[in-house]
């Protein structure tokens, strides 16, 4: 009795775990599938780039534009600052501003400052010098922070004497011929925006800013020429960028219920009929977070606003009349930062998912999906490659070589960030309102420069904890691959485990482990443990 009562007992917790595992494995399979489709999309942009770049050689870009020689065709620009707390970079702005070239009676500056420091008083002095010299700008701030930079921007605008509105963070230095570069190409009345490539003047500063910089690059060839050159929507970068104001205010003008406030107003301005200009040539340096806590603040505002987009404009891209290929393009555009969290869903479920596969054998073959995971980074491998050509200039064997250890290291420490990054996907697809954080700017001059900044946050972020948690998980992922032997209900037999221990030959093609996720794990490992590290100790 007693006997079949155990056996009862087994069978029910067997069945338990057989449909806990089921519902696991779906979960796993979407969210390896949804990776799957946006490696899919990159691949496809990547053929647009290519395109694009041939198309280029060939000098194929007919655009009208306007001829500056003619004092007839030169639109009034003005170039919006919007600024906060800048201790450390406004002077190196306004000297950088004041020295670009364009006929100062088509030019106003204005700088939008909604500091709440001592930096209010000097950027005014600063600000006062220039205009002394003829420079026609002004310095302009308000009472509260509404809007936050889209407030500001918003401001600046009803007051704006430009046609074209010219647009740069505190910490962007473009070079003296840049509105000439881009202002000709508003002749065409249907462009709203044209966009640069952004660059990085302290690329090698560390690993963090290496891997930043690689990331962004990806963004500024791949997709977005990618998409532009096939028509697909683009987003104005938040900087570096010329609006039209009149396609401003056509598309509802600039709006603060988004943490991206650039994202929002680019969609809802293409909706309306406004094409953008994305110029890859064009190349304008800027500054990049050094330290972590700086870098975790800046992915959370993009990750989470990425998602407050998706969920404000799904139903007006569905429900427009674009194509089929260009509204599955802003879609998965909108959804770039939800990749994040399927990576770390992936990531947290293969661990129960190696046993799952080892312990019930009617789940082995769905185990095939596991491969969508290795085509998909296979994808990215590829894609990057032709990136990493363009912007590094570095080929051949050794360029390759670097490429390899660039990717690798980029890719680990993407997923070591996907629980900061997952936990502003989930507040954005809420839309939970959050404050707009700035990112401190830093201006270094030396290895320590920054440890003097007075705007980073001192204390580690309350997700340090978890990560590190998550490192040990996934040590314990790597050393499951051994574990899993143990458990599989056929496949270890008392052959295997004398062969495992040195008791008896092995048969050749023997493997001791399950090798399925052990280079996943290892780089899940070393991504966390990168992310827990630099959080708590190393700090850049």
């Amino acid at each position: 009795m007693l006997h079949g009562l155990l056996f009862t007992l087994s069978k029910s917790t067997n069945d338990i775990i057989y449909i806990i595992s089921s519902i696991l494995l779906i979960i796993y399979i979407v969210s390896l599938v949804m990776v799957f489709f946006y490696a899919l999309a990159q691949l496809n942009l990547l053929f647009n780039y290519l395109k694009a770049k041939k198309k280029d050689k060939k000098g194929l870009d007919n655009s009208p534009k306007f001829d500056l020689n003619n004092p007839d065709e030169i639109p009034y620009v003005t170039i919006q600052l919007p600024v906060f707390n800048e201790k450390y970079v406004m002077k190196r702005l306004l000297k950088n501003i004041a020295l670009l070239d364009y006929p100062r009676e088509k030019l106003e500056i204005q700088v939008l400052d909604d500091s709440t420091d001592e930096t209010v008083i000097k950027t005014k002095e600063r600000v006062d010098k220039l205009a002394a010299t003829g420079l026609d700008i002004i310095h302009i701030t308000r009472t509260n922070r509404q809007g936050y930079k889209a407030g500001a921007l918003k401001e600046g605008l009803a007051i704006a004497k430009g046609e074209l509105i010219a647009i740069f963070d505190s910490d962007f230095l473009p070079e003296a011929d840049w509105l000439y570069k881009t202002i000709p190409y508003f002749k065409d009345e249907k462009i709203g925006v044209v966009q640069t490539r952004w660059g990085h003047i302290n690329r090698n500063y560390s690993l963090l800013t290496k891997i930043q910089a690689f990331a962004l690059d990806a963004h500024f060839t791949l997709e977005q020429m990618g998409r532009n050159s096939k028509g697909h929507f683009i987003n104005f970068n938040g900087t570096a960028g010329v609006w039209r104001k009149e396609c401003i205010y056509d598309a509802g003008n600039w709006e603060g219920d988004t943490l991206t406030e650039d994202l929002d107003l680019s969609y809802r301005a293409q909706l309306k009929g406004w094409q953008f200009k994305y110029l890859v040539d064009v190349e304008t340096p800027a500054e990049l977070p050094v330290v972590i806590s700086a870098a975790r603040s800046q992915q959370f505002r993009w990750n989470k606003g990425g998602a407050e987009n998706f969920q404000k404009m799904f139903k007006k891209i569905i429900h427009s009349d674009l194509s089929f290929k260009t509204k599955a393009h802003c879609v998965l555009h909108l959804l770039n930062s939800t990749m994040f969290l399927n990576v770390l869903i992936v990531g947290v479920l293969s661990v129960p998912m190696l046993y799952v596969k080892n312990y019930f054998d009617d789940f082995k073959g769905y185990f095939i999906a596991m491969s969508f995971f290795g085509i998909s980074t296979l994808i990215f491998f590829i894609c990057y490659w032709y990136m990493f050509k363009h912007v590094q200039k570095k080929s051949g064997v050794k360029g390759f070589l670097q490429y390899i250890r660039t990717f690798l290291t980029f890719f680990s420490v993407a997923m070591g960030l996907s629980l900061n990054n997952s936990g502003a996907v989930i507040e954005g697809h809420r839309r939970k309102r959050s404050e707009f954080v700035r990112t401190p700017k830093f201006n270094i001059k030396s290895i320590d420069g920054w440890k003097t900044n007075k705007y980073i946050r001192k204390k580690p972020s309350k997700n340090v904890i978890y990560e590190g948690f998550l490192c040990l998980y996934f040590l314990f992922g790597i050393v499951s691959a051994w574990l899993v032997r143990y458990i599989g209900r056929n496949e270890l037999k008392v052959y295997d485990k004398e062969c495992m221990f040195g008791l008896a030959p092995c048969d050749a093609w023997y493997i001791p482990f399950d090798s399925g996720l052990i280079i996943f794990h290892v780089m899940l490992f070393l991504g966390f443990g990168f992310i827990f590290y630099t959080s708590v100790f190393k700090k850049v």
